[in-house]
């Protein structure tokens, strides 16, 4: 069964780890599987964040625009494939391990996947927020504001936590049905979306 707190320690040492190296050079794959999986989950939404923070800048160009909203379309489909990979890894272990379901199994509204997600978001949340409490060039209040937004959010993250291990607890002793929720994005598909698929006229 998954670990909760070696997720947890695994994010909060990655976003580190990735700050301070300032470029993402590091290798997922010497982790052990499902770590593995979790950790490449976790770097796309890494990219993610600050792909967003590009597009917001003022001084971001029309072009440059245009080429992060091609990222962010790019790492968010990896982003989901791998909240799927997750899932499918869960599946296979309870099928290897034979879990044989409650009659009286409840559905979740998300998914083992989906949760460590969110926590993945949140670490990363948690690193930015600590991050303007401490600067030197901001006002009081600021800190102070962002001081209680970051308290908040550790909150957040100890009750989802929490939340995550007793899922996985009801997911494992057949208490709570598991399934991969497939996201079928379309707009990354070029026989779904219109403007992919639509051939401009001679008109146009």
């Amino acid at each position: 069964m998954l670990d909760v707190d070696q997720i947890l320690q695994l994010h909060e040492a990655k976003v580190l780890l990735w700050h301070q190296q300032n470029v993402v050079n590091d290798q997922v794959d010497d982790l052990l599987i499902p770590l593995a999986i979790i950790c490449q989950q976790h770097l796309y939404n890494f990219e993610l964040w600050h792909q967003e923070d590009i597009a917001r800048s003022p001084e971001a160009t029309d072009s440059q625009i245009a080429q992060v909203k091609r990222n962010i379309d790019r790492l968010n489909q990896a982003r989901n494939d791998h909240i799927e990979k997750i899932d499918d890894w869960i599946t296979e272990v309870l099928k290897r391990e034979s879990i044989q379901l409650k009659h009286n199994a409840r559905h979740n509204t998300e998914t083992a996947g989906s949760v460590i997600d969110r926590l993945s978001i949140l670490s990363l949340r948690i690193y930015h927020y600590r991050e303007q409490c401490d600067r030197d060039d901001a006002s009081t209040e600021h800190r102070e504001r962002t001081l209680g937004r970051w308290s908040v959010c550790l909150e957040q993250r100890k009750d989802l936590s929490n939340s995550l291990r007793a899922l996985l607890r009801d997911l494992f002793d057949g208490s709570a049905v598991h399934k991969t929720y497939r996201q079928f994005k379309m707009y990354n598909d070029p026989s779904l979306n219109p403007f992919l698929y639509k051939k401009p006229s001679a008109n146009s």
